[in-house]
């Protein structure tokens, strides 16, 4: 896979440029914002790793630069890692995220994770919804509200497209995680209510009183088309 590394510390981005390349993958990368943009434009890569604490363009500017064009999967670094860094940085598109220190192969396995889900959206057949109101055809990757074509990031696709599979029954939250994120995301439960509340956001005509993703309190989340 190609993959590119936006990172200004020119250490870590020769580290984890060599690792990955070991282990198969084409690797280049970019030492700021401004040139990360524009190697993602010429190169086309498979997956973005991208550091938030940069000088002159931060990840985040760069992930929603990078979300006006382009659906690549973007896994962000983060020094501070504190709730809202995660936060902020889903809202912006990223796929996932890094906390600094991080293991080699703790990110190795991430990239996998990620790659796979991308390549082959959420396990299980396609479900297509039309009520009138709102159009979902995860074949065409399309989604529809009022006739106006909804923009979701490719992880919210994913959570959509489960939940529209799923749809009438109550989806636990660790199957959601397991099928849409992946094994190792069981416990990670604050993040998948972010992005309920993005799909919400993006989707309902009134998010806090839902009509389609519904809350199922204490157990998950149930897409209703009723």
């Amino acid at each position: 896979m190609k993959l590119l590394i936006i990172e200004d510390d020119a250490t870590l981005s020769q580290t984890l440029a060599a690792s990955l390349s070991y282990h198969g993958h084409e690797v280049r990368t970019a030492a700021d914002g401004v040139a990360g943009l524009q190697a993602a434009a010429d190169w086309t890569p498979d997956l973005i790793i991208l550091d938030i604490m940069m000088p002159g363009m931060d990840g985040w500017e760069v992930c929603r630069r990078l979300r006006e064009t382009s659906d690549t999967p973007v896994i962000m670094l983060t020094a501070r890692g504190t709730q809202d860094d995660v936060i902020q940085g889903l809202s912006t598109g990223a796929d996932d995220y890094v906390k600094k220190p991080f293991d080699l192969r703790e990110l190795e396995l991430r990239i996998e994770a990620v790659l796979r889900r991308s390549q082959s959206g959420a396990d299980g057949a396609s479900t297509l919804f039309d009520d009138g109101w709102l159009m979902i055809d995860p074949d065409r990757r399309v989604v529809l509200r009022g006739g106006m074509q909804v923009h979701l990031t490719p992880t919210e696709f994913r959570l959509l497209s489960y939940l529209v599979q799923c749809r009438g029954r109550p989806v636990p939250h660790n199957e959601l995680l397991r099928e849409v994120w992946g094994p190792g995301y069981a416990e990670e439960t604050a993040n998948l209510a972010v992005y309920i509340r993005y799909l919400r956001e993006k989707l309902e005509e009134t998010p806090a009183n839902p009509r389609y993703i519904c809350t199922e309190w204490g157990m998950g989340y149930r897409f209703s088309d009723a």
